[in-house]
């Protein structure tokens, strides 16, 4: 990404902490500092204050931090990240600055108050994380990308899934597949036939499929840091009226969500709807989990779709639509897909079928 892109992110975020009355943010998240500057690594601070921006972090980043960072002043020195802006007199006393009260421990937050006596320290939440819900034309564009290879490479390890077949080894083709094509695989992939594919967090096993078993697979790539996230579940060999059932059913109340899915849109109403769908046809207790989620740096991110969420969608948040069915001791059906949300009207990403698949 340009230097552009980062600077204007910063100005932003300074427009934000001043309509709280803030001065500036000390930032040690390390997703939140990637959204901020672009570094990749795993050792770092942000401060931004009104008329300066700094980066720090350790001399294992010096040549990494020299090619990423953009937009903001590099200190690059041994010891911990409060002794060099102590050290370099970074924070002038007497600004009132922000701290990420979601990422940083009562530890730290002692540590953060004696070194720094005349300043004054507010505890915030989620700014960042709530100036990452909105994409920017290069984000959408990441994940566009991220989901038109998760869409290929699903399509080719179809011919993989067969009788005998380890849900391991899926699971370990789609990992090299996906770093292969990628940045690689974007989470853990679950992969889970009959029984376990009722468990909504399977962990693959080396149980093999079997006739009869439902195949839910739970797996995406990341490109560019930006995260895609798609579920299909296929039958294996033949499927009975019960397979049909479940499908349709989950099937159906995935399309309600999002076809109801656009900007201004309660989060919490387009969990309503799909949970409802399938309340009304008496599973409703077997729909164990929220909605959706925002996608973006993180695998799971702002917004949420659930019956707790306060939020309402806004235009180029993107989020996923993922209602399922799982049935204990049989197997369980989702069906995921990643949608842009627009003003009045939202565009699904993936374009891999909804249709049953039978193996």
């Amino acid at each position: 990404m340009g230097e552009h892109i980062f600077l204007r992110r910063q100005d932003s975020l300074r427009q934000k902490l001043s309509e709280q009355n803030l001065d500036g943010i000390l930032s040690s998240n390390l997703t939140n500092i990637r959204y901020l500057c672009g570094f990749t690594g795993s050792a770092a601070s942000c401060l931004i204050i009104p008329d300066e921006a700094y980066f720090i972090s350790d001399g294992r980043y010096e040549i990494q931090s020299k090619q990423q960072v953009k937009g903001l002043k590099r200190f690059i020195d041994f010891g911990s990240h409060l002794k060099i802006i102590k050290d370099n007199n970074l924070i002038p006393n007497g600004l009132k600055v922000a701290f990420e009260g979601d990422h940083i421990s009562a530890n730290s937050y002692k540590k953060l108050s004696e070194s720094f006596p005349n300043v004054h320290w507010e505890s915030t939440s989620m700014i960042l994380e709530q100036m990452q819900a909105v994409k920017d034309d290069t984000e959408l564009e990441a994940i566009r990308t991220a989901v038109k290879i998760t869409d290929a490479i699903y399509t080719e390890i179809l011919p993989m899934l067969r009788v005998g077949v380890t849900e391991k080894e899926i699971a370990n083709h789609l990992v090299l597949r996906y770093r292969q094509e990628s940045d690689g695989e974007a989470y853990h992939p679950i992969v889970a036939g009959g029984p376990n594919s009722a468990l909504p967090h399977a962990i693959p096993s080396n149980r093999v499929f079997q006739k009869g078993d439902f195949i839910l697979i739970d797996a995406a790539a990341k490109y560019a840091g930006y995260h895609a996230d798609m579920t299909r579940t296929s039958v294996m060999g033949s499927a009975d009226d019960k397979h049909h059932e479940i499908y349709t059913i989950v099937k159906g109340s995935q399309q309600s969500g999002c076809d109801a899915a656009h900007a201004g849109v309660p989060c919490i109403e387009i969990d309503r709807i799909t949970r409802d769908y399938i309340k009304k046809r008496g599973y409703g207790k077997y729909y164990n989990h929220g909605t959706g989620h925002g996608l973006g740096l993180e695998i799971h991110t702002e917004p949420r779709l659930s019956h707790l969420s306060e939020q309402i969608l806004q235009e180029n948040n993107v989020v996923t639509i993922e209602p399922g069915i799982y049935l204990p001791n049989w197997g369980g059906v989702r069906i995921e897909d990643d949608l842009i949300i627009g003003k009045e009207n939202s565009e699904i990403l993936n374009q891999t079928t909804k249709d049953l698949v039978i193996l």
